[in-house]
């Protein structure tokens, strides 16, 4: 497989299944070797086995809580002792407990920032060492467009996913004299199996989340990959501290 990221090196999290396995599967499609990470083994081991038919080589599989660092350290670690670097870290791990606020127990809340956040800043944390390193690499981390529009029963989640934001800005200015881009890909609600799910336990609270955008659709998981596929790449060098939309207009701006 040839493309705009071959020879390279990525890992995704949160890719069993979803958005994570659209992205892994794009990224393969365009060349990359992978590592994966997710909590459900069984599905990562199905997710593994398409990413090998992409790439020709079996894929880096972990499973556990990324929120744990010693689990995201065994990530890069794996992932460097079977592909020699990391190039790419894409940190899709997360998943919203989606309610009203004052709906949330102590530890849905937890749960939420741990997700969505914990998981994002220990897989940084430690990859990010490496890239200084060998003065090269991209980080993309699935923020929400939520947090800008403040969609119905998303605070908890916004709060998770606007510490992400606000990591990938603060970490973009560190980093941005070693060759090393981090961005934000902040999609609105997505065609997943979750989002249909939503819409058909709870069609009035899905048609809330989609009647925000424009364009009347949730966006499809391929529309999200692409976008990340761009940011993992050469020709995005000088794009870096943003958090772009993928959203159909939700918010503009």
């Amino acid at each position: 497989m040839t493309g705009h990221l071959t020879g390279k090196v990525a890992i995704v999290t949160g890719a069993a299944r979803g958005i994570g396995l659209a992205i892994a599967e794009r990224l393969a499609t365009d060349g990359a070797l992978l590592a994966l990470s997710d909590l459900d083994g069984e599905a990562l081991a199905q997710a593994g086995v398409k990413v090998a038919k992409l790439t020709g080589k079996k894929p880096v599989l972990v499973t556990g809580d990324l929120a744990d660092q010693h689990v995201s350290k065994k990530l890069v670690d794996d992932t460097v002792a079977a592909f020699g670097a990391v190039h790419v870290l894409v940190n899709n791990a997360g998943g919203g407990i989606i309610k009203a606020f004052a709906e949330h127990t102590p530890e849905t809340l937890k749960a939420t920032i741990d997700r969505n956040l914990w998981t994002a800043i220990w897989a940084c944390w430690h990859v990010l060492p490496l890239m200084r390193a060998q003065k090269y690499g991209r980080i993309v981390n699935l923020g929400a467009d939520s947090v800008r529009n403040g969609l119905w029963d998303h605070a908890a989640y916004n709060a998770a996913k606007g510490g992400m934001h606000g990591l990938t800005t603060g970490l973009a200015r560190e980093y941005a004299l070693d060759g090393i881009t981090i961005n934000t890909v902040a999609p609105c609600a997505v065609n997943t199996p979750q989002m249909e799910a939503i819409t058909k336990s709870a069609p009035a609270l899905a048609a809330k989340f989609i009647s925000v955008i424009p364009m009347g659709r949730p966006a499809e998981m391929a529309e999200v990959a692409s976008m990340v596929s761009y940011l993992s790449g050469s020709e995005a060098s000088f794009v870096t501290g943003q958090v772009i939309s993928v959203n159909g207009g939700s918010t503009m701006l």
